[in-house]
């Protein structure tokens, strides 16, 4: 197991690129299983995830060919309909298989769960609800597998999804795609990353309509053509970034940002926790055209609500504060002047990395397995910790970039995971980071 050695308090000054969106990229790929034509997709990160999705999609007969952050698929030779299931768990993205493959080979069977994070149950029913409207049945033959299959092609329904889940939606999109007749899917997500998944089957062939909403209607087809796709800038690691400008001396400027995706940003970081940043045009952040830039004068203040009381900060789907940024909101919290309440809705276990913010000097209260009370600023000091996901993972690496001496982060294959190279960029950007093999 690999780990970063850190030695905080170095000033970080500038620009850092922003990669291609994480949560959009699975999506995506699984999408290139609904058609036998080739799929062609820019600006896909090179992370330790989406290396093990291809993987899984070479296993099933897919054609994949990599060149830098461009991706090739063609499925005009899938077989199967089970995907490795060891592979199968190790990431969660891989969950994105099942609508294509129930869709275009009438079934879909794994040994075992969903990898990603362990954050809390995550729980798939609202998934397996959409296709049994769709048409599909499911089973549990045995302990540990699961099965869906479809006697025939899948048939449009008007589905209310029983939660606003991404990956359900994405599942629902993609079965539709191909299922007969029209599908209405009501109460869905509208984060871009499904935005972008649903501006695919369009150019793919499939009518959408209510694209960015929660309500959408998608006009299944009899077959889908290929086509191609830019994956968005990750807001996820912009958020990160916003973090890493807030709370380190030095200027900061985030390459190829989306203006769209920044409203939800700036309302936590900004006007509750008193970060100082800038959008601006800029013709060298080819992707988007804009960057954003976070001044050395920085003054990180909690605004108290109305009254005086204690603001909170928490998450909730799109456009709301994203879950994964929220992580990052805790370190920049607990180097902010006052008291904020930070309250996660959706996963029980999220928060438990405080402790080791708390081992490295941070006050903070730990109310519940949903709650913490942060009480700022607090000088932080380097430890020892390990990465218990992909974004307390990068949390830690903030706080320790602004803690005093030298923290041993380990197991940063979890960071890996959904960061493209985040030793080298913040390298390029000043930081005392060494990633250390055991």
């Amino acid at each position: 197991m690999a780990s970063f050695a850190i030695q905080g308090g170095h000033p970080i000054d500038g620009t850092v690129n922003v990669s291609g969106n994480k949560n959009a990229s699975f999506p995506l790929i699984a999408a290139s299983l609904l058609t036998d034509e080739t799929v062609t997709l820019e600006n896909v990160p090179q992370i330790d995830d989406i290396a093990t999705m291809l993987t899984i999609l070479e296993g099933l007969g897919v054609y994949v060919r990599k060149e830098g952050n461009r991706l090739t698929l063609r499925a005009d030779k899938l077989h199967g309909h089970a995907p490795d299931a060891r592979l199968f768990g190790r990431i969660r993205g891989g969950l994105n298989l099942m609508g294509p493959l129930l869709a275009r080979r009438g079934a879909f069977q794994v040994q075992g769960a969903a990898g990603g994070d362990d954050i809390g149950r995550r729980r798939i029913d609202t998934h397996l609800l959409v296709f049994e409207q769709l048409g599909a049945s499911f089973a549990r033959p045995n302990s540990g597998r699961f099965e869906l299959t479809s006697t025939g092609r899948l048939r449009g329904a008007d589905i209310l999804l029983d939660e606003a889940s991404v990956t359900a939606t994405q599942n629902a999109v993609m079965a539709a795609s191909l299922a007969e007749g029209t599908t209405i899917l009501r109460n869905t997500a509208s984060e871009p990353h499904v935005q972008e998944l649903c501006r695919l089957l369009v150019d793919m062939g499939c009518p959408i309509e209510g694209i960015g909403s929660n309500t959408l209607h998608v006009h299944g087809q009899d077959r889908l053509h290929g086509a191609s796709a830019t994956v968005g800038p990750d807001y996820m690691e912009v958020g990160s970034f916003i973090g890493l400008g807030a709370i380190t001396r030095g200027e900061l400027r985030i390459a190829n940002v989306a203006p769209d995706h920044l409203r939800m940003l700036e309302m936590v970081f900004c006007q509750r926790l008193g970060v100082r940043m800038h959008l601006q045009e800029d013709p060298q952040s080819a992707l988007t055209g804009y960057s954003l830039l976070l001044p050395d004068d920085q003054d990180l203040r909690v605004r108290p609500d109305f009254g005086g009381a204690i603001p909170k900060i928490d998450d909730a789907p799109w456009p709301a504060f994203p879950p994964d940024v929220l992580s990052i909101a805790v370190v920049v919290a607990s180097q902010a002047q006052g008291t904020v309440l930070v309250h996660e809705k959706m996963f029980e276990s999220r928060l438990y990395f405080v402790d080791k913010l708390v081992a490295m000097g941070a006050q903070i209260i730990v109310c519940d397995p949903h709650r913490v009370v942060i009480v700022g600023p607090s000088q932080l000091v380097g430890q020892e910790v390990s990465s218990p996901d992909i974004r307390a993972g990068m949390a830690l690496v903030l706080a320790a970039l602004s803690a005093e001496g030298r923290t041993v982060i380990g197991n940063i294959e979890q960071i890996d995971r959904g960061y493209q190279r985040v030793d080298e960029k913040l390298l390029a950007v000043g930081a005392h980071i060494e990633r250390v093999d055991a």
